[in-house]
């Protein structure tokens, strides 16, 4: 069975999108940057809700190309070009950069997917992994916790009708006082 990660970064309030869907507080340092790529590596598959596809999508294609992109941004611009993709929307038509869209029940899609054979698949969004979330699906959580406040946005995490215990595997110290605390959800 796959493992599925639900990785972002988030404010210490816990919000993933300030409100008007506002990231300016994210910027990530080198070393933090060099942390998501290696995490984007070591995704076999990423799975994302329409609002974060539209942001990567926006960008991502064609990022290496910007004018002062450094070595690691170029590296993410192609390494997410060629990992696969599945997104999950009822109201978009078409997607590209080696992806496919999934309109109907995301969670039944999920279940298949991880039941099948392959490397870990990372989920990005706040809708798709809130569902996810509530269904059971996750099996790691990536909390990378900038130090700031914004009093309301979009949750890292959902409502849930159950606890989820989790285990804590690792946690690092980036520069500007971002902490990476990283979960496993106990079987």
């Amino acid at each position: 069975m796959r493992k599925l990660i639900y990785g972002m970064n988030l404010t210490l309030d816990g919000y993933i999108a300030a409100a008007g869907d506002d990231i300016g507080w994210s910027a990530p340092s080198d070393e933090l940057f060099q942390w998501w790529l290696d995490q984007e590596r070591a995704s076999s598959l990423s799975l994302y809700g329409r609002k974060l596809w539209e942001t990567m999508r926006s960008y991502w294609p064609t990022g290496d190309h910007q004018p002062n992109a450094t070595p690691a941004e170029i590296e993410f611009a192609r390494n997410w070009r060629d990992t696969p993709k599945v997104v999950f929307s009822s109201t978009i038509d078409n997607v590209d950069w080696n992806t496919r869209l999934v309109t109907g029940d995301a969670i039944a899609e999920i279940r298949r997917l991880k039941a099948g054979d392959g490397g870990p698949m990372s989920v990005g969004g706040a809708t798709l992994a809130g569902a996810a979330m509530r269904a059971g699906l996750i099996d790691e959580y990536a909390l990378v916790t900038h130090p700031v406040l914004v009093g309301g946005g979009t949750p890292f995490f959902t409502s849930l009708d159950s606890w989820v215990n989790l285990n804590l595997v690792e946690t690092r110290t980036f520069p500007g006082g971002v902490v990476l605390t990283r979960y496993e959800t106990r079987g």
